[in-house]
């Protein structure tokens, strides 16, 4: 585990801006919550630049207390109620682990970087007037559902089966595959959902499926992304062509990948971060949608697979990985 804390050097004149600082006489702390230090580094770098920017300087003006529950639900709550404790002034965290925050806390802001569909998941009341103590960045997954499956035909004109993958813990990547299984019947596909809680349910998942399917939709969450290697090699060896939501899993060995640019979404959650220290309330401050999209293609993978990829969908591609 990471822990970086602020220490107050003795005699030093820090002009701090107002908000939380004004009513408590000391630079704001942030909780941090992530679920595996490796996979957000870059994401916590784009965070903390943006914050920067803002004037507010890790170390000097601002403390960040970073913690990583490994994608486990119980570490989670364990740091949330470490959190309470200490009485941060405010928790930054993704979707996964919103709900473990708020069980433990009405009080304390909480902005979330990444929520697949943060209404029907129930971290808020509405995107316009959140309401409560939450506020955050959607990642538009149950919308952008159909889309991957246009990629995926794309790349498989003759797709039939499709195998979907979820955390099964997690409300918002149960609502992303209900949607998946939708599109997927609309198109005439047979659907063979994978449903896991735990690290070590993702192999006899695996096995369960038996050669049923053509390809492999992964919906993107914090235990997913920690075994995203392990989810790429099983994949690989079962030969299924696999669409993942960000670019991480297609520069780890997946096929193609295509959701929003998560370190835009993390600059911007530190734009959150920002009004509520200086006393815009969670509650007022609307939840926000990306504006920028990643479609990456992985052709190594590709000639694993013995698959030729479409020139128009190269063409299209933010990035090509050979």
């Amino acid at each position: 585990m990471r822990r970086r804390e602020f220490i107050a050097g003795a005699g030093s004149a820090v002009a701090w801006p107002l908000g939380v600082v004004a009513q408590t006489g000391k630079p704001p702390t942030i909780g941090f919550l992530g679920a595996d230090e490796a996979a957000f580094s870059q994401w916590t770098a784009a965070f903390v630049g943006r914050l920067r920017e803002l004037g507010w300087i890790e170390g000097r003006t601002i403390a960040i207390e970073y913690r990583w529950s490994q994608a486990r639900p119980e570490r989670a709550a364990e740091i949330a109620a470490e959190f309470v404790h200490r009485k941060v002034d405010l928790v930054v965290t993704a979707g996964p682990h919103v709900a473990a925050v708020k069980q433990v806390t009405a009080v304390i802001p909480i902005v979330f970087a990444l929520a697949n569909d943060p209404v029907g998941g129930g971290m808020v009341a509405s995107l316009a007037r959140p309401g409560g103590n939450v506020t955050g960045l959607s990642t538009q997954g149950t919308d952008l559902a159909g889309k991957r499956l246009e990629l995926l035909r794309e790349v498989l004109p003759r797709l039939r089966r499709l195998a979907v993958i979820a955390n099964a813990g997690y409300p918002d990547a149960l609502l992303e595959m209900r949607e998946v299984q939708a599109a997927a019947r609309t198109l005439g596909l047979e659907v063979a959902p994978l449903e896991v809680r735990r690290a070590e349910d993702i192999a006899p998942a695996f096995a369960a499926l038996k050669a049923q399917a053509d390809a492999l939709y992964v919906v993107g969450d914090a235990l997913v992304n920690a075994n995203r290697t392990h989810i790429i090699t099983l994949a690989r060896d079962a030969r299924l062509a696999t669409i993942f939501d960000n670019r991480n899993f297609a520069e780890a060995g997946g096929l193609v990948s295509y959701g929003p640019n998560v370190p835009d979404l993390f600059r911007r959650t530190a734009e959150f971060v920002d009004k509520i220290l200086r006393g815009k309330k969670p509650g007022d401050i609307p939840v926000e949608q990306p504006t920028k999209f990643d479609l990456v293609i992985n052709l190594t993978a590709a000639k694993a697979l013995g698959l030729e990829m479409p020139p128009t969908l190269l063409a299209r591609a933010d990035e090509v990985i050979e």
